[in-house]
This record gives C-alpha cells, sequence and structure tokens, in this order.
C-alpha cells in the first residue's frame, strides 16, 4: 500500500473515529441537533491528525513487517494528534468559534482512533501473511520439518523467517526451551513443548528432520547436552554463532552452521559494557599482522566501530590481500589500507607511522609456535623481542596515542624460548608506558580456538585419515577461548588502558587436551573409541598447565566482569635495556646458547636447552 493511499485511508478512518465519538454522548436524535458541532470537530479532525501521523513517519514504515515498535509509534503518533486535537477544540470553544464538548468525546475519540489506524495496519499484515506463507502448504512433502531449540528472541526471528520465506523449504514444528513460563506457549502459532531434555521425544513424537539450534548466549555445557542428544535421537543439527560472533545483531538461517568444536567449549557470555569501544569511533587504527586469524578478527571487530580508517600491516602479501578484500565486502564504508612490511625493520615502521599517524594500534604480530621458537630462537628475539620494541618506538615518534599489545599465558613464569620472547615484550610496552605516560597496555590470554596452527586443525587431519591423534601427555592442560570472544575482551581491555596496565582475560576452567580431542572425533561422527590417540611425550619448552598471572601478582577487578587488572613486578629500565641489547647482539650473530643463556639468567623459570630437539606431536 503506498504512501498516498494508506493517507487517505487515515483520513476516512479519522472521520469516521471523530462521528462514532459523538454516539457516546449522544444518541441519534440528540445528534442531529449538533450536526454542525460534530463537522467542526471532524473537520479539525482530519486537518490535524494525519500531518501528526506524518510528523511520526506512520508513511515511512512497511507495514507487512510490522512488529512491537511500529505498535508502540502508532500509540504514540495517535496520543500526540489527540492533544493537539484536543487544544484546537478548546481554543475554538474558548474563543465562541464552536460550543464546550462533552469530555467524552475527546476521551473516546483518541481509543477510536487508536483502534481504527492500528487495526488497518494489522490487517494489512495479516493480508500479506498468506502471501509470505502460502509457499509452505502448497508442497508439504517437499519442507524439512525443524525442532527450534530456543524459545528467545533469536529462536522467534528464526521461525519468523523460516515462516515467511518459502524459498527455505522449512517448517517450524515445535519449540524447546528450560523456561517453564513459556513452555505450553505457542510462538507465531509454533509450540513450545517442553524443556531440552525432552529433544529426542519431541524428534520421534514431531517426526523431526533437523534441529536448530537458537541459543546464541548459551554455555559450552549446554550446547553440548543438545548435540549429544541429537547424535542419539539421529538427527542433524545446527547451531548459530555466539555473541561475539553476533556484533552486527543478524539473527537470521543463513547463519546456522554445523556445530564447531568452539560451540562445545563456549563459557557462559557477558557482554558487560560495550561502551569501552568507543575509543574506536572516528580514529584511525593500526593492526599489525593484520593478515593473521587475530590480527584479521581484530580488524573485523575494529569496523564494527566505524573507525576513520584501519591500516593492515603485514609481512604477508597474499594474507594481507585477502584481509582487505574481506573487509572491503563486510565493511564497505571503512577505508581499509593494506601496508606490506616486517615490524622487524625499525625505520620501515616510522615512516609508515609518521605517513599514516595512527591514533591506535593492536600488536598481534608474533610467532607464537613453542616447539618452532625452540630451534629457532633468533626469530623469537628478531620478532617478538626486536619487532614490538621497533613498534613502540615508532609508535612514540608518531605520536600515537594507544598501543595494545596481543600476548599470550605462555609469559607467565615461561619455560619456553617463545614465552620467555613475549616475557620481554610486555615489559618493553609497559615500560614506555611509564616513560611516556600513553595509553600503553598489555593483554594476555590463552590459547585461542581458530587460530592458525592451532590443535584443532591438525587433528582433524589426523581424524580423516583414522588416526591415530597424536597427544603429549594425557594430563597436558589448557586455557581456551574463541577467537571472537578473545578479541572483543582484548578491544574492551584496551581501551580501559591509562599507562602500563596489563589486563588478564578470564579463561575460565583449564581444559585437557585429551578431552578436546575427543569431543572433535565425535562432532566428525564416530565413537571416541574408533580413533586411537597417541601420546609421544612432552616437548621442550613446554609445561603440564599454563597459569595467566604470577604467583604473588595482585589481581583486581576492572570495569568488565570478563577482564582482570594484573599488577606484576616490572623490571627496571636498566634491567630491561641490558637484556634486549644483550639479545639483540646474539640474535645478530646467530648465537642460540647466548639468547638463551641471557633468557635463563634473567628469566629464573626458563631452562636452556643445549640442543634443539626435534618436533613431534600437537601445539598446544
Amino acid at each position: 500500500m503506498s504512501s498516498v493511499i494508506l493517507a487517505l485511508v487515515d483520513t476516512a478512518l479519522v472521520a469516521f473515529s471523530a462521528a462514532a465519538a459523538f454516539l457516546v454522548p449522544f444518541d441519534l436524535v440528540a445528534l442531529r441537533a449538533e450536526a454542525s458541532t460534530l463537522a467542526l470537530f471532524t473537520g479539525l479532525a482530519i486537518v490535524s491528525k494525519p500531518p501528526v501521523f506524518h510528523l511520526f513517519g506512520l508513511y515511512r514504515q512497511y507495514w507487512r513487517y510490522a512488529g512491537l515498535r511500529e505498535c508502540i509509534l502508532i500509540a504514540l503518533a495517535v496520543a500526540a494528534s489527540g492533544v493537539f486535537l484536543t487544544t484546537l477544540v478548546l481554543a475554538a470553544s474558548v474563543t465562541g468559534v464552536a460550543p464546550t464538548l462533552p469530555r467524552a468525546v475527546l476521551l473516546v475519540d483518541p481509543v477510536f482512533t487508536l483502534a481504527a489506524i492500528g487495526g488497518a495496519r494489522v490487517l494489512a499484515r495479516l493480508l500479506a501473511e498468506p502471501r509470505q506463507a502460502g509457499g509452505l502448504s502448497a508442497d508439504a512433502r517437499a519442507l524439512r520439518r525443524v525442532l527450534v531449540v530456543g524459545a528467545g528472541d533469536a529462536g522467534e526471528l528464526l521461525v519468523r523467517e523460516m515462516q515467511r520465506t518459502p524459498r527455505l523449504a522449512l517448517e517450524p514444528v515445535a519449540f524447546l526451551d528450560d523456561d517453564r513460563a513459556k513452555q505450553g506457549k505457542r510462538i507465531h502459532g509454533v509450540p513450545v513443548m517442553g524443556a531440552l531434555e525432552a529433544l529426542p521425544t519431541v524428534v520421534q513424537t514431531s517426526r523431526v528432520e533437523e534441529v536448530l539450534v537458537a541459543m546464541p548466549a548459551a554455555s559450552g555445557a549446554v550446547l553440548r547436552g543438545v548435540a549429544e542428544r541429537c547424535r542419539t535421537a539421529g538427527v542433524g543439527c545446527r547451531t548459530m554463532p555466539g555473541l561475539y560472533e553476533l556484533l552486527d545483531g543478524n539473527v537470521s538461517v543463513s547463519r546456522m552452521r554445523t556445530f564447531d568444536i568452539a560451540d562445545l567449549l563456549r563459557r557462559t557470555q557477558v557482554l558487560g559494557d560495550d561502551s569501552t569501544r568507543d575509543y574506536l569511533e572516528g580514529r584511525v587504527v593500526l593492526v599489525t599482522g593484520a593478515g593473521g586469524s587475530i590480527g584479521l578478527e581484530v580488524c573485523r571487530q575494529v569496523a564494527h566501530a566505524r573507525p576513520a580508517a584501519i591500516v593492515l600491516l603485514g609481512h604477508g602479501e597474499n594474507t594481507v590481500f585477502d584481509a582487505r578484500i574481506e573487509l572491503g565486502e563486510t565493511f564497505p564504508g571503512v577505508q581499509s589500507m593494506p601496508v606490506i612490511a616486517d615490524v622487524r625493520d625499525r625505520e620501515r615502521l616510522r615512516r609508515i607511522l609518521r605517513d599514516y599517524r595512527p591514533d591506535i594500534v593492536f600488536h598481534a604480530a608474533a610467532h607464537k609456535h613453542v616447539p618452532l621458537m625452540e630451534e629457532n630462537p633468533e626469530e623469537a628475539v628478531t620478532n617478538n623481542v626486536l619487532g614490538t620494541l621497533a613498534l613502540i618506538e615508532a609508535a612514540e615518534d608518531a605520536g600515537t596515542d594507544r598501543v595494545v599489545l596481543v600476548s599470550t599465558d605462555k609469559a607467565v613464569s615461561p619455560t619456553s624460548v617463545m614465552g620467555a620472547s613475549k616475557r620481554v615484550a610486555e615489559a618493553i610496552v609497559r615500560q614506555a608506558a611509564r616513560r611516556t605516560g600513553r595509553a600503553f597496555v598489555v593483554v594476555r590470554f590463552g590459547n585461542v580456538l581458530g587460530s592458525s596452527g592451532s590443535v584443532i586443525p591438525l587433528f582433524r587431519r589426523q581424524i580423516e585419515r583414522g588416526g591415530p591423534i597424536q597427544i603429549t601427555h594425557p594430563e597436558m592442560k589448557r586455557f581456551f577461548m574463541t577467537m571472537p570472544e578473545a578479541v572483543h575482551l582484548a578491544i574492551q581491555a584496551g581501551g580501559m588502558g591509562k599507562g602500563g596496565e596489563l589486563f588478564v582475560l578470564n579463561m575460565g576452567n583449564p581444559v585437557r587436551i585429551v578431552d578436546l580431542a575427543r569431543d572433535l572425533v565425535r562432532l566428525s561422527g564416530f565413537d571416541p573409541d574408533d580413533i586411537a590417540i597417541e601420546y609421544t611425550g612432552m616437548r621442550p619448552g613446554e609445561k603440564l598447565e599454563e597459569r595467566l598471572w604470577e604467583a604473588g601478582a595482585r589481581v583486581a577487578p576492572t570495569g568488565h566482569p570478563e577482564v582482570y587488572s594484573v599488577d606484576e613486578e616490572p623490571w627496571s629500565p636498566e634491567r630491561l635495556t641490558f637484556v634486549v641489547e644483550r639479545l639483540r647482539s646474539a640474535a645478530r650473530a646467530g648465537d642460540r646458547l647466548e639468547i638463551q643463556a641471557t633468557l635463563a639468567h634473567f628469566i629464573p623459570t626458563f631452562v636452556p636447552l643445549d640442543v634443539p630437539l626435534p618436533m613431534t606431536g600437537t601445539d598446544a
């Protein structure tokens, strides 16, 4: 229905409502004597109400998809037009243009108007529904019967989309939800048939062919239970991304995907106060390691905050190219500028930061593989230590306000070259903050599921070959977090810092690597006994279990429930300078023993190895 036709219909309905309001205080005989007053009141209603409706935007809405927000808008528009009309009538009475009207007319007229205007729009939507849903009954045999787990906002949106979009060929037949207040009710005509534990029964009785899990805030334990029940019931299931992946708020069937290991390990998600991301809006943001998995996720989430521009700095041209293409397609309104550079090139970094003048830098470029860095300690030093130093110096020179170093739990009481190099990098950033007074901060977290080189792709390849899955030790444990969640919290923590803080993300409880492998076997459609597990022994530099901060550190809460502020004993400027220079000299000379000796001297937990050992097993 066009806006002009709708306005004409509203005008007729306003006139009808005004006339009907006169029937409340007057009968038909008395109404004849009030014909002139009725005509004047109706005329004032026609003149006053439609313009108010226009101001409230009632003619800019697409009423086929009207919901609660549009109903509230109608009520506000009718109330405002009623106040305006009452003012005109009172003015006419005071000036003697018209007699005083009974209060009942002025009180009842808005009620009739609301019923008429709202009813017309509800009718428009009801008439549209058969055309939208008509395809659902055209060939019921072609429809896939769907059970929706989760009767909240996400589930309601999914059902509405399925009912409106025949081409999806999906028919929602039931909801499941643990909320007792919803059980026994209907949402868009679809019954809520019980709690999650009733899934196998409902699948059988309702002839369900697929389960859609619409619980973006559910914990991994809940999703694990749903996945296991679906497997027992022999029905396929898909889920939607978690809250940290749904930053754009777009919930749709197209975003449903099969269960991933990250879903089963997902912790109860707490978004907290998202206002700390406001520091990114309208600013120039530079991300190092932008082609890497974590760096690219930083770019994605920064783009959501509407920065002035994102500088994609990376060493690999192919990954940076892919990152730019993705950002351009997903965020066409955000300017992204690719820069190919090595963070170890001090002069190149200085020129880049002078040219682009970034307000904020996220430093995600680092070598992170423990066994590889044990065999290549020079690379760990030049990239993780000297690269961080070069970036900090360039940021100081360019006047950058804020630098956020992405660090790792392996920097805590490090026993590996990689962990020790990241510990020195943390000291460089925090020392620069104390020296300059700028908001240079460190954000430390554990293993990130889905990051490049993580255990998951390796386990999948081993499962595809039929096993065995190679694990270094049966009691090996690690902290895990999904990549969107880790980056989301890191960005928020980066906005909290005033200078020199060490923020640590709440990583939950550590997970045994062997349990992770068995879950992945189940998700791959196998029974855990079908794929053998082989223990290869711990590798150089590895620990059975990581920690998130040093013993004796002072840990305090922050403005976000999932981020802690940790105060560890800082290195003196003299000590840090001495360590960095010794590492620089040893790396240039390719003197691995000197690198190890220097790290061992200043980091008591680090134990040097005289002979690098070959890699076996998996990275964790």
